[in-house]
């Protein structure tokens, strides 16, 4: 495997972080440290991709660190890191201090309100995801009383995230069990 300089290691997140707006930066990832440059093979590759899975974090941040290290250390680590995250940063603080600036202006409330629309339509979208997940996936009265369960939870009750799933988790899976001469049954008929 060609061990990359730091310059060419920070070019290759560089664009990484540049090109893959809107999701499928595995895909990238993987098209600049396996395919373009050789850094890595997809055996390394695939291993990274699980590990980035497990550990804390943004999957795809973790991936460029664990890349980072491989081909270069510690200061590979950084500096894939650098160059994934430059443009996308540059581009959440030029944002930012566009909307600080004309949000203490005449456009204010103009803003608030396109923000407030923006939100509203963010929330749709999510309920006619939520919607069309729950028509294709709940088909017994139990799958939708542990949906509601926690909804209301969560959503009404406030009740802690990490607290309701540990709950909901477990009666939901006793609640499914199924022996398999059950299950095997249910398929014939």
């Amino acid at each position: 495997m060609a061990r990359p300089s730091l310059f060419a290691l920070y070019r290759g997140f560089l664009a990484v972080g540049t090109f893959s707006v809107g999701g499928g930066l595995a895909a990238w990832i993987r098209r600049v440290a396996v395919t373009r440059n050789g850094w890595i093979d997809d055996r390394q590759f695939l291993t990274f991709y699980a590990l980035s899975q497990v550990v804390p974090g943004a999957t795809n941040v973790n991936l460029a660190v664990f890349i980072g290290t491989e081909l270069r250390g510690g200061v590979g680590a950084i500096v894939a890191l650098a160059g994934l995250m430059t443009v996308p940063l540059g581009v959440f603080v030029g944002v930012g201090s566009v909307y600080f600036a004309l949000s203490r202006g005449p456009a204010g409330p103009w803003i608030v309100l396109a923000l407030t629309g923006m939100g509203a339509a963010a929330v749709g979208l999510m309920f006619a995801i939520g919607y069309r997940l729950g028509r294709r996936n709940l088909h017994s009265v139990v799958s939708v009383a542990v949906t509601l369960a926690t909804a209301l939870l969560v959503g009404v009750f406030r009740v802690n995230l990490v607290l309701a799933l540990l709950v909901l988790i477990p009666a939901s899976l006793a609640l499914h069990w199924r022996k398999p001469a059950d299950a095997a049954d249910g398929a014939r008929r």
